[in-house]
């Protein structure tokens, strides 16, 4: 009888292993495809973003920030659109949106590259940096928020955040720079209007809880385009089926509202997602009768990009315990 039942135990257990290996294997082949998907759809348009979303990235870590050396970060800022300026590092973007009463601007680096990207870029393009009447913040991280309270106490721009991120920003008070003092909480679908121009925020919780993607209007010599902003791509939170979930909702609502808004141009607030650096550059060069501007992909592009993102979360998603 004894032997018996360590036998029963025995075939118990080894069925256990068996199906346990069958599970990871139907995880990791389903993961796989959600990958492989992600990278058809790409193509060679955005390897940056399917780089960052479909491989494991690292949780954001505390510590004292290292200044890098300015020959890695630093570049000339330039003029993009007829109303569209990038201020950014060779990393990250910060975008001034002129308006027929001054600027808007979405994001705002880390705090070493406020001052000569941002400030001293807009006066080096001719631009008043106390001009800057919003500032949008995508999401609270120190790439892009660390900025925000110098210019908010200098100029006494108003800062817009998600609810959420406000809350983040209020549990980090050792940001670099400062905290901005809570002001504009963005509603989903709630505009930003300045003068003539108004920027429609969507609300895409996922990167963080309380990121904000935006829609809005710029013009090439005089032709307007409609531009999808990406608020927040990497998945930096860890196994999370929920909150993958959230994210994977956030760019397919992100997707409708770039379509519904015919965006045929996509920017981020990295420029390894959508080449700004580079672009940016190439839009000073003379361009042939009917040539498009660098950034502008055309509406199945700027779709595509939401479908990579979230297939990369679905390979995630699986991997975490999701289906």
């Amino acid at each position: 009888m004894k032997a018996t039942l360590a036998l029963a135990l025995v075939l118990t257990l080894v069925a256990g292993s068996i199906a346990q290996a069958q599970d990871a294997d139907t995880v990791a082949a389903q993961a796989t495809a959600h990958r492989l998907a992600a990278r058809k759809i790409a193509d060679v348009d955005f390897d940056g973003a399917l780089a960052m979303v479909c491989l494991p990235s690292p949780r954001p870590t505390g510590g004292p920030q290292v200044i890098p050396d300015r020959s890695t970060w630093y570049a000339r800022p330039q003029k993009v659109f007829d109303n569209l300026y990038w201020v950014g590092t060779k990393v990250h973007s910060s975008w001034a949106l002129k308006t027929s009463a001054g600027i808007i601007l979405i994001d705002t680096l880390f705090n070493y590259a406020v001052e000569p990207e941002i400030i001293d870029g807009l006066r080096s393009l001719g631009l008043d940096p106390a001009s800057i009447r919003y500032v949008i913040i995508s999401h609270a991280h120190g790439d892009h928020d660390e900025g925000a309270a110098l210019l908010q106490s200098r100029y006494g721009a108003h800062v817009v955040l998600g609810a959420a991120d406000w809350d983040l920003i209020a549990k980090s008070p050792n940001i670099k720079g400062g905290p901005p003092r809570r002001d504009v909480v963005a509603a989903d679908g709630g505009r930003i209007t300045l003068g003539d121009t108004s920027v429609t925020l969507v609300a895409t919780p996922g990167h963080t809880l309380g990121t904000l993607s935006a829609i809005f209007q710029v013009r090439d010599h005089g032709r307007p385009l409609n531009v999808a902003y990406s608020g927040g791509t990497a998945l930096n939170f860890g196994p999370d089926a929920a909150r993958d979930d959230l994210y994977i909702a956030s760019q397919r609502k992100m997707e409708r509202a770039a379509r519904a808004a015919g965006a045929t141009v996509l920017l981020s607030n990295h420029s390894q997602y959508d080449r700004a650096y580079e672009r940016a550059k190439l839009a000073q060069a003379p361009r042939a009768p009917g040539e498009a501007h660098p950034l502008e992909i055309g509406a199945e592009a700027v779709a595509r990009y939401f479908q990579v993102t979230a297939e990369c979360a679905q390979a995630a998603r699986v991997e975490a315990g999701g289906q």
